[in-house]
């Protein structure tokens, strides 16, 4: 049976789900609503009315009011393979609800099990991609000695000595969300990359704090140093944005917040912290260049790459067309971008 399901028991699917990640809860979809897109969901469900497949489906609309694009990121969740079928023909008709060109679907990373095959199920590769597919992935699940041992000494005595310049790291509250959006201007203006407004940052913290993330701060005598947003879901936590003042910069405040929120995800009883986003290049290319570059997410590759992880590339970004004319106009502006 096909159906649409509440934000409660869609969220208690997710989250029991082995691939259930952040960006499929309906406080994800709640947020981008307030910011450009639409949020729907769709489901199946068994004999009992237990959900056993189901995708958080968010829409944009696009130019020249020529419909919207459907997508899907970092979801699509069955529990059985013989259930893509019916579960993509579902979201077709959810689709079509919400005049849908095409379907971009990003399923996320695939570290222990076997990728779908997209063309069987009739996508083609994107030429665009929403999250940034590659990434550093963190296996947090041994003691702190072990995961320490496995970075490069620069990041290991960093952390340390954040942790002994006297410097509080605290999950703040909804009061506090301001001192991070300050940090974010100033980041954002210093690496020369775009932030979101303050608003966009209140309004994450009142929908995921504290059941699913935290916010933790770096303060020094009376100065915000640095920050960290942290989700979890599942067995994976995941570091989406951090900012740093330019102010005592030498006390080494973003190792030692980004070492909580680590804490803060082990305590959880994750496995995986997940770095989230580096350039979208083979790990050869990365550690031959990223000495010489600092455009884009390469400024934050060498941060990256010194807390003894693994670099991980997503399954990408998938397109399936159902307005072929709109699709063709979608990718002429993509290649002129």
């Amino acid at each position: 049976m096909i159906d649409t399901p509440n934000a409660n028991e869609w969220d208690a699917f997710v989250m029991q789900h082995p691939r259930g990640h952040i960006l499929q809860l309906s406080a994800w979809g709640d947020l981008k609503s307030q910011y450009g897109w639409s949020a729907d969901r769709v489901c199946l469900r068994d004999a009992s009315g237990q959900i056993i497949a189901g995708a958080q489906v968010l829409f944009r609309r696009l130019p020249m009011r020529l419909g919207t694009m459907a997508y899907i990121p970092f979801g699509g969740y069955v529990t059985d393979a013989s259930q893509w079928a019916a579960l993509w023909q579902a979201v077709r008709e959810l689709s079509k609800k919400h005049s849908a060109a095409f379907l971009k679907w990003e399923p996320g990373l695939y570290i222990d099990d076997a990728m779908p095959d997209f063309a069987t199920m009739g996508f083609k590769e994107s030429p665009q991609t929403v999250q940034p597919p590659n990434t550093v992935m963190i296996d947090i699940s041994d003691s702190n000695d072990d995961i320490l041992a496995r970075m490069n000494q620069g990041t290991r005595r960093k952390i340390r000595k954040g942790l002994k310049e006297g410097i509080t790291y605290y999950e703040a509250g909804a009061d506090d969300v301001v001192k991070f959006t300050s940090l974010m201007q100033v980041t954002g203006e210093r690496n020369d990359f775009g932030v979101h407004e303050p608003d966009y940052y209140a309004l994450q913290h009142r929908l995921f704090v504290p059941e699913h993330a935290a916010l933790i701060l770096a303060e020094h005598e009376g100065d915000t140093l640095a920050g960290v947003f942290v989700f979890a879901a599942g067995d994976t936590a995941q570091y989406i944005s951090g900012a740093s003042s330019n102010i005592n910069r030498n006390m080494m405040a973003s190792y030692g917040v980004q070492w909580q929120a680590i804490q803060w995800a082990k305590s959880r009883g994750c496995r995986y912290y997940d770095m989230w986003g580096i350039p979208d290049v083979p790990e050869d290319q990365l550690e031959a260049q990223f000495q010489e570059r600092s455009d884009g997410l390469w400024g934050v590759y060498g941060f990256k790459r010194g807390w003894g992880g693994q670099v991980v590339r997503s399954a990408g970004a998938w397109d399936i067309v159902y307005n072929p004319l709109i699709y063709q106009a979608y990718k002429l502006a993509i290649s002129l971008r």
